[in-house]
């Protein structure tokens, strides 16, 4: 057994790779004559991202939860008249009215903290 281990290990000191430096040719400071890659300016622009619309929350135990029935109402902590939160990541990115757009929930924003720029 200490015969396979000696061999393997004269194996690997022999066949070891040594790192050589590499010469890069510089590139002029000004770019080729090719298209630009980016045509947007602003490319981060049409990124796409999971908006959430927070209506309200509930506060209640996990046997309230457990003994909950179907056609049960559970009070919400906002007012009907209150904004509803826009979350991007787990933050309020901005709050609006929650309307009706040909019969599906949309959201008219109504503020927004801080303009986002990039």
């Amino acid at each position: 057994m200490s015969q396979m281990i000696e061999s393997f290990m004269n194996d690997a000191t022999t066949s070891q790779r040594r790192a050589q430096p590499l010469a890069f040719e510089e590139l002029p400071a000004q770019g080729g004559a090719g298209a630009p890659l980016l045509q947007d300016a602003h490319p981060l622009h049409a990124v796409k991202v999971r908006l959430q619309v927070c209506v309200g929350t509930a506060s209640m135990t996990l046997g309230e939860l457990l003994a909950a029935r179907q056609n049960e109402v559970l009070p919400l902590d906002r007012g009907v008249e209150q904004p509803v939160d826009l979350v991007l990541e787990g933050r309020v990115v901005a709050r609006g009215q929650l309307v009706a757009v040909d019969g599906a929930f949309a959201v008219r924003i109504t503020e927004v903290p801080l303009p986002l720029k990039l």
